[in-house]
């Protein structure tokens, strides 16, 4: 079957309902869209659609087979392989004529260069669509989408991507839209750091760390790190809006990035670094505001 005219909402299949998917997948089933949804976790997927509707596939192929467009929201290059292209039970095997693959995962954009290829070989067309805004972002559908590849794909998906973001950036061809995503995520995770240390000092010099934080809150040291990781960091309670082992993979990325352009993210490095200890502490699967703890022990040790 043929993709659907434009007079006809596509068929979505969506595959990984963690904390960011199961949001996003959310806001296309409330917008009317025909969802089947997979997980690797199958409860989680019949959790989700007993609260929102849609079918449950019982593979990727499956999925695909009931879909006119696939979404990926999954962890890195190698889930996004093996859910597409590999075995009986990938997306591929499955897919239907016509049929759009959008990975919306934060991943390499070599691999998603080679996913492309290998996808465009079967005659599927593939477009990387990473996003920004964290889990209230998806919550309330005002996610920053950057979009990368085929102009006329985008703009295909541009209906899925109204639904879920609040603004679509189109930023060139396949794997560019990786590339600017983690360079973002780099300069939040750094932006995130610069505020922990800075709290660190303030309340060594006895500063009002509330005092501090109102300053700061339209300021020109105001960022949207400051209004989602201050109040954590000052509380040292951590909810999770994106994990911290997630964000280590994203500016291992970036850092890629920068080596392969030959230019240095010393910046990005030194947070890297941060982020390390805190995982190693046991901080990973929690929100990476948690990379605070490394620089308090850092200070802790310093101080003795």
């Amino acid at each position: 079957m043929s993709q659907a005219t434009s007079t006809e909402k596509e068929r979505i299949g969506f595959i990984g309902l963690g904390i960011m998917g199961s949001r996003m997948a959310a806001q296309l089933a409330a917008a009317g869209f025909e969802l089947t949804v997979w997980n690797r976790t199958t409860s989680v997927a019949e959790q989700w659609s007993q609260q929102h509707g849609g079918s449950v596939a019982a593979t990727p192929a499956e999925l695909a087979a009931a879909s006119d467009v696939v979404i990926t929201m999954v962890v890195d290059d190698s889930h996004v392989e093996e859910l597409l292209l590999l075995g009986d039970n990938g997306v591929a095997q499955g897919a239907r004529d016509g049929m759009l693959c959008i990975d919306m995962s934060t991943i390499s954009p070599a691999a998603t260069r080679e996913i492309g290829s290998r996808l465009a070989a079967q005659g599927i067309a593939f477009i990387d669509a990473p996003v920004t805004g964290s889990s209230p972002g998806a919550e309330s559908g005002t996610l920053t989408i950057m979009a990368g590849g085929d102009p006329a794909d985008i703009e295909r998906a541009a209906p899925l991507f109204d639904v879920m973001g609040a603004k679509t950036v189109r930023c060139g061809p396949l794997g560019e839209g990786q590339k600017i995503k983690v360079i973002s995520n780099a300069i939040a995770a750094s932006n995130a750091a610069v505020l922990a240390e800075a709290l660190i000092v303030a309340d060594r010099a006895g500063i009002d760390l509330q005092a501090l934080s109102a300053v700061i809150d339209g300021g020109a040291a105001d960022s949207k790190m400051a209004q989602l990781k201050l109040e954590p960091m000052i509380s040292r309670q951590y909810d999770t809006l994106f994990r911290l082992d997630h964000m280590i993979k994203d500016v291992d990325l970036a850092i890629e990035v920068a080596a392969q352009s030959g230019a240095p993210f010393d910046y990005a490095a030194q947070t890297r670094s941060a982020m390390a200890e805190a995982s190693a502490e046991g901080f990973g699967e929690i929100d990476f505001a948690a990379l605070a703890e490394a620089l308090h022990a850092r200070a802790d040790a310093t101080g003795q």
